[in-house]
C-alpha cells in the first residue's frame, strides 16, 4: 500500500497569494490546486569553500615594478628578450629569482649553460647541493619536471634545452633572405621582398601593379598621363611624346595617343606598338624636311603595319588565348605635331584632339571627326548629334588600325593658330566625361599651359571622378604664338 507524503502547509496561495485555510486542497479565492505545489526540499547546510591562505611575503618585500618595454627601432626589429631573472620576484618556493640565478651560475659547470641544479628528476632522491634559499624545509622543495639532477643530466636524457625563436625575429630573417639585390624591384606592400619575373613578391606574395597601370611623362613642351581607370583590369591605352628639330633648327613637338580595341586580342600590345611606330616614324621624317602633314600620314601607315605584324603569330602562340585567331590585335590612333607655326593632327578611330585657347573668352574647337557609327549617322543626316550619341551603337568604331580593318584611311589636317592655346590629345576615356569643346575647356585647369603635367593629371582625375569606366590617356601641348590680330582660332590648310 503506497503512502502519500503529507503536503506542507502553505502560508499563501501561489496563484493569488491569499492565505488558504488549514487542510484545503484548493484555494478558496482562485481555485488553485494546492496539492500540485511540490514539497520543499530538505535543508542542506551551505558549505563555505576554504580558500588557502596567501603565501607570506618576504620581509621588506615591495610590489613588483614592471620596467617599461624597450622601443623598437625604425626597421621594426624587436627589442631584446628579457629573462625571468631580469625582473624582481620570487619563484614557487619563495626564493628570489635573482638569488636563484646567482646560485645556478655558481654551481653549473662550463659548457652546460642553462642547466638548473638543486632539484632532482621525478622518482629519484635529491642529490647533494645547496639548499633552496627561503624554503620552509629542505624536503618541501618543489620538483619541476623540466629540471635536471646535475650538469650532465641533459646529456644522458637525450633532451636538449632549446629556446623558442621570436616570431618577429623569424619574420625579419625571412624578409632579409628575400631582400632584393641591387637594382631589383622592391615589393610595394611589404617594402622588403624581391619581385619575381611574374610580378609577385617572393616574401609576401603580393601582386605588384603593372607598369602601365599609371604612366606619366613630361618634356619641355609636352606632357602626358595614362591611367588604367576604375573598371578595367589592365591599361589598354598607350602614348608617346617626343621632340626633335626641323632642318632649319626650329623645334618640333610630337604627341601620339593610342587606344586598344577591347574586343580584339592583345589590345594593350596593339596600342603600344602603334604609338612607338608612329613616334619613331615622325622622329625620322621630320628632321629630313618632310612636310609635317605628310610625315603624320606616313606615321599612321607605319603604326598600322606594326599592328598588322602582331597578327602573324608563331606556332603555338595561340595556346593560351583561344580567341586570337578570331580577332586580330587592333587599336585607334590620334596624334599632334607642332612644327613652326603649324599644328598638324592625324587620326584613325574615335580618339580626339581639342583646341583650348589661352584666352577662355575665345571659342574652343574639336579638331577631329570620329570614325564611329554616331558620326556617320550625323554626317548622313539621318540623326542629329544628340540622338546619334544617345544610341547604344554610338561608340562602335568604323575605322581602326589592325589586320582585320576594312580599309586604312588616315585622316590628317593642318592648322595655323593665331593665338596661344593648349592642344588636348585624348582617348574616349576622357572625352566621354567632357564631350563638347566647351565642356573640355571647362575641365582644363587655368594654369595648364604653364604646367602641362599638372593639367594632364587634373584631366585624368576628372575622368576618374566621373566614374573611370575606361582607360584614360591625355597629352597636353602648349602652343605659344605671338598674336597677329583678330581672326579665327585656327585655320585649316
Amino acid at each position: 500500500m503506497s503512502q502519500s507524503q503529507q503536503q506542507p502547509a502553505l502560508s499563501k496561495c501561489p496563484g493569488c497569494e491569499e492565505p488558504p485555510a488549514a487542510g484545503d486542497l484548493f484555494c478558496g479565492a482562485c481555485g488553485y490546486d494546492l496539492s500540485a505545489v511540490p514539497a520543499r526540499p530538505g535543508d542542506r547546510p551551505t558549505m563555505a569553500l576554504t580558500v588557502p591562505p596567501a603565501a607570506p611575503e618576504a620581509a621588506g618585500a615591495e610590489a613588483v615594478r614592471w620596467p617599461a618595454a624597450a622601443e623598437t627601432d625604425s626597421s621594426d626589429v624587436p627589442a631584446p628578450v628579457h629573462r625571468p631573472s631580469d625582473l624582481p620576484g620570487t619563484d614557487s618556493g619563495g626564493r628570489p629569482l635573482a638569488e636563484q640565478e646567482q646560485v645556478q651560475e655558481q654551481v653549473q659547470e662550463p659548457g652546460t649553460p642553462g642547466t638548473p641544479v638543486g632539484s632532482a628528476p621525478v622518482g629519484s632522491a635529491p642529490g647533494p647541493g645547496p639548499e633552496p634559499l627561503g624554503a620552509p624545509e629542505p624536503s618541501a622543495a618543489a620538483v619541476r619536471h623540466d629540471d635536471r639532477a646535475g650538469p650532465d643530466a641533459a646529456e644522458h636524457s637525450g633532451d636538449f634545452a632549446l629556446a623558442a625563436p621570436d616570431p618577429r625575429t623569424a619574420e625579419h630573417a625571412a624578409a632579409a633572405a628575400t631582400a632584393p639585390t641591387a637594382g631589383g624591384k622592391v615589393c610595394v606592400a611589404c617594402r622588403s621582398g624581391r619581385v619575381d619575373p611574374d610580378g609577385y613578391c617572393e616574401n609576401c606574395g603580393h601582386a605588384q601593379p603593372r607598369e602601365r597601370d599609371h604612366m606619366e611623362q613630361e618634356l619641355d613642351a609636352v606632357a602626358a598621363v595614362s591611367d588604367r581607370g576604375l573598371r578595367h583590369h589592365r591599361n589598354e591605352d598607350s602614348f608617346a611624346v617626343s621632340s626633335t628639330a626641323l632642318p632649319d633648327g626650329s623645334p618640333a613637338v610630337v604627341a601620339i595617343v593610342c587606344d586598344g580595341v577591347s574586343s580584339a586580342s592583345r589590345p594593350d600590345e596593339a596600342s603600344a606598338a602603334a604609338a612607338n611606330a608612329a613616334n619613331e616614324s615622325l622622329l625620322e621624317s621630320l628632321p629630313r624636311g618632310t612636310h609635317p602633314q605628310q610625315a603624320m600620314h606616313e606615321a599612321i601607315v607605319a603604326a598600322s603595319e606594326a599592328v598588322n605584324a602582331l597578327a602573324q603569330e608563331p606556332a603555338g602562340a595561340m595556346e593560351h588565348d583561344a580567341h586570337r585567331h578570331q580577332n586580330a590585335p587592333a587599336c585607334t590612333l590620334v596624334g599632334a605635331v607642332m612644327a613652326g607655326e603649324l599644328l598638324i593632327v592625324g587620326w584613325v578611330g574615335d580618339s580626339r584632339v581639342y583646341w583650348v585657347p589661352q584666352d577662355r573668352s575665345r571659342p574652343t574647337a574639336r579638331l577631329t571627326e570620329d570614325d564611329s557609327w554616331a558620326a556617320q549617322m550625323v554626317a548622313a543626316g539621318l540623326m542629329n548629334e544628340a540622338e546619334a550619341y544617345a544610341d547604344e551603337r554610338a561608340h562602335a568604331i568604323t575605322g581602326w588600325l589592325g589586320a582585320d580593318a576594312y580599309e586604312l584611311e588616315p585622316h590628317t589636317a593642318a592648322f595655323k593658330p593665331d593665338r596661344p592655346g593648349l592642344v588636348v590629345v585624348c582617348t574616349d576615356g576622357l572625352w566621354n566625361y567632357a564631350e563638347s569643346a566647351e565642356e573640355m575647356a571647362a575641365a582644363v585647369p587655368a594654369d595648364a599651359q604653364e604646367h602641362p603635367l599638372r593639367g594632364a593629371q587634373v584631366l585624368v582625375g576628372h575622368a576618374l571622378d566621373g566614374g573611370g569606366h575606361d582607360n584614360v590617356t591625355v597629352a597636353l601641348l602648349p602652343f605659344a604664338v605671338r598674336p597677329q590680330g583678330a581672326g579665327s582660332a585656327c585655320e585649316t590648310v
